[in-house]
């Protein structure tokens, strides 16, 4: 007997024409949702492989997964337009393969493998044994999902090997992206080990948004009942299954622009067999042409400001209207309360943009004419307030951040300036038509920033490679210092070793650390030397430890005059040291061993009592950690491309750019626009000369997210002071 899906399928098959437009439609509703997520996905993935670096053992492979989170959290744009174009591309390559295989099985659409033999292997198994473990995850999902494509293409079933949508098509998309994005092959393999569930994409929205797209196409075969809650739970009921705790602005946003509800015929409850979508219902008809009627007025609006634009430059203030005067001169009851929201909070984002000291006034006048490009696109898709990454709200940010390091004085020939120039021109031309230009721009941008850095760090490649070796010196003095004092900290050893501790053996502790990658024993050589001294000189009160004592002596003042020898302590002073430690090893061998547990008492509470005066007399001597404030702050959260204006003492502002911080962030170089080194300091002195106003940050980072937390009232901790704004 037929099953009822089987049934369902060859009752009512799908005409060929209209399969593929429902499959084409599928593929862009997966890509949207699934875009969605990639700029939390690209998050999730850098600290992961900032995870691994800590724990890595091997420094090599530390340093590899430390500069891959890195250029992820630098370059999350760029990677974020290599995921989006791949997955459309395999996805569509997934549908059309589908379409053709009939029954037969299809490959999996890989990119050709750039990984050794037996990494490849790890590779299959690892996305396999993921894909896997994510399809169990959502089995109703996936099974509501094959049961309506079978009904679809005609067929009695599909599995999950087929289905174009399963979880294996979006893991080797993201590994196949990450190869494209970091061109070096040997470092291909960071990723696909790190692709586990939690990781990577979250599948239900993506496979409630397809199932429902079929339900609205009348793709409703007869599911089994473990799969009937699927169909009929709502699209927000997706978001609801894991609930993200959301902050302030999101919150606030999302009672402004709260999902929309899916269309629901009010005429008849069945299933749309072959009646019209509801994108053609009455409701979604009088919405579109309302926001058609709404998108061409501003069109008109743009024209009419293009026309009356006056062409002289360095105006204080951009001279095109703003958008609150666009919006006084629009027909009374055009824009519905939604609409109205978005015009405030777009208008806003602009007036903070003009308020920006840092930004040059000629640059805000070109920035500006997008103020109705940005405002179509927050119309058309209210992404542009939640997502950072969203492409015109991208693309604004970008520009600014530009803008900034443009000269005035070098007027409307430079090329900084002809870029910005470009970029708006185009968008300018292209939006109405083609709302994808606003990715178009933002990826050139990010390219271009991309070559700017690239560059400047190859300019600055000598002074980047010594600043690295001060910083490494810098590194082992502190690890060294840490070292001899957690020795000396007690209080436990003698005056004259804790001196020569702190004056000779932390130099001899830092050597070994700076060349703990080539000679990884001599750290450990170095600490168990020091360890033995400390030992050497404590009272030993039996027989046992004075014969493990001299026995011991040989070979540690031998590792000791080695250590010595190496940082060249050659002075008079070393020979009084080693007098004064045979007269102490002397004293410890030759003092009285018969000694009552009273007196063995005596002398341990007198040697206890000792260490706490002089542990106590350390503690006074110490001076108190700095504490970190806001400037210290600053210079942490500082990113390349930053850039800060220092006054000189003759009060004249020089302006350059974060060409290199050290891994650490304890050093940065700064560089002029024309890529020549300007200056180097420290984190403590770059936070000092901000401390003292001597150095100014001009930063735009932030620029949309801090307008709207303004617009919405909401404080830096996060309170809600506009409730009503709602």
């Amino acid at each position: 007997m037929a099953s009822p899906s089987s049934e369902d399928a060859r009752a009512n098959p799908v005409p060929a024409e209209m399969r593929t437009e429902i499959l084409q439609e599928l593929v862009e509703i997966a890509s949207t949702v699934a875009n969605a997520q990639i700029e939390g996905f690209t998050e999730r993935l850098s600290d992961a492989l900032l995870r691994v670096s800590q724990a890595c053992v091997d420094r090599t492979e530390a340093k590899l997964h430390l500069d891959a989170a890195n250029l992820l959290k630098q370059n999350r744009y760029p990677f974020f337009f290599v995921v989006s174009s791949r997955l459309a591309a395999a996805l569509q390559q997934e549908v059309q393969a589908l379409e053709n295989a009939a029954e037969a099985r299809h490959a999996p659409v890989v990119a050709p493998s750039t990984l050794p033999p037996d990494m490849e292997i790890d590779k299959k198994l690892c996305l396999i044994k993921a894909g896997r473990s994510i399809e169990s995850e959502h089995s109703e999902r996936m099974a509501a999902l094959n049961t309506r494509l079978a009904r679809l293409l005609g067929r009695e079933q599909l599995n999950n090997a087929h289905n174009p949508f399963r979880p294996h098509v979006f893991l080797s998309v993201i590994h196949d992206a990450w190869c494209e994005f970091q061109p070096d092959r040997s470092l291909h393999h960071l990723v696909f080990p790190l692709l586990q569930p939690k990781l990577s994409f979250d599948m239900a929205p993506i496979l409630h948004a397809i199932n429902s797209a079929l339900i609205k196409r009348g793709i409703v075969p007869t599911l089994a009942q473990s799969s009937q809650p699927e169909a009929a739970v709502p699209i927000k009921a997706a978001a609801q299954e894991e609930p993200v705790e959301e902050d302030a602005l999101t919150q606030q946003l999302r009672r402004l622009f709260p999902p929309e509800e899916p269309v629901v015929a009010k005429s008849s409850s069945r299933p749309l067999d072959d009646a019209f979508p509801v994108l053609f219902q009455e409701e979604a008809v009088h919405a579109a042409a309302a926001r058609n009627e709404l998108l061409e007025y501003l069109s008109s609006l743009q024209q009419a400001e293009s026309e009356m634009r006056s062409p002289v430059a360095g105006a204080e203030q951009p001279n095109l209207a703003t958008l609150d005067e666009m919006k006084r001169r629009m027909p009374h009851g055009m824009l519905s309360p939604t609409d109205e929201h978005t015009f405030e909070l777009v208008a806003k984002v602009f007036d903070v943009l003009f308020e920006n000291k840092n930004i040059p006034a000629e640059m805000k006048e070109l920035i500006a004419q997008l103020q109705v490009p940005a405002l179509k696109a927050a119309l058309i898709n209210k992404d542009f307030f939640f997502k950072e990454s969203f492409p015109a709200r991208r693309s604004i940010e970008l520009l600014a951040r530009i803008s900034v390091g443009w000269d005035a004085t070098k007027g409307s020939s430079d090329p900084l300036y002809l870029l910005v120039q470009r970029s708006v021109q185009r968008i300018l031309q292209e939006a109405d038509h083609r709302i994808s230009v606003f990715a178009d721009v933002a990826g050139s941008l990010e390219a271009f920033i991309n070559r700017e850095e690239t560059a400047t760090a190859q300019t600055l490649s000598n002074t980047i490679s010594h600043a690295l070796q001060q910083e490494k010196l810098q590194q082992a003095a502190k690890a060294a210092k840490h070292e001899v004092a957690l020795r000396i900290g007690t209080g436990e050893v003698v005056a004259f070793v804790e001196t020569f501790l702190e004056d000779k053996w932390v130099p001899v502790l830092t050597l070994a650390y700076t060349v703990k990658e080539e000679k990884p024993e001599a750290v450990d050589s170095a600490i168990k030397t020091m360890d033995d001294l400390c030992w050497s000189v404590k009272p030993k009160i039996t027989m046992a430890e004075r014969k493990e004592l001299l026995a011991k002596l040989p070979p540690m003042l031998a590792m000791l005059n080695k250590w010595l020898d190496l940082i060249k302590w050659d002075e008079a002073e070393r020979t009084r040291f080693f007098a004064e430690l045979a007269r102490c090893h002397a004293s410890i061998v030759r003092a009285p061993l018969e000694l009552s547990p009273e007196r063995q008492m005596q002398i341990a509470l007198q040697v206890a009592k000792r260490a706490a005066e002089r542990r106590l007399m350390r503690q006074a001597r110490q001076k108190p950690e700095p504490q970190l404030d806001e400037f210290d702050e600053q210079v942490a959260g500082l990113q390349r491309g930053t850039w800060v204006e220092f006054r000189r003492l003759n009060s004249v502002a020089m302006k350059v750019k974060l060409a290199w911080v050290s891994p650490m962030g304890s050093l940065f170089i700064f560089a002029t626009r024309d890529r020549q080194e300007a200056l180097s300091m420290s984190a403590e002195e770059l936070a000092q000369s901000l401390r003292t106003q001597r150095a100014r940050i001009l930063s735009v980072a932030g620029l949309i997210n801090g307008a709207l937390t303004a617009a919405l009232g909401i404080d830096t901790a996060g309170n809600d002071d506009a409730q009503s704004a709602a």
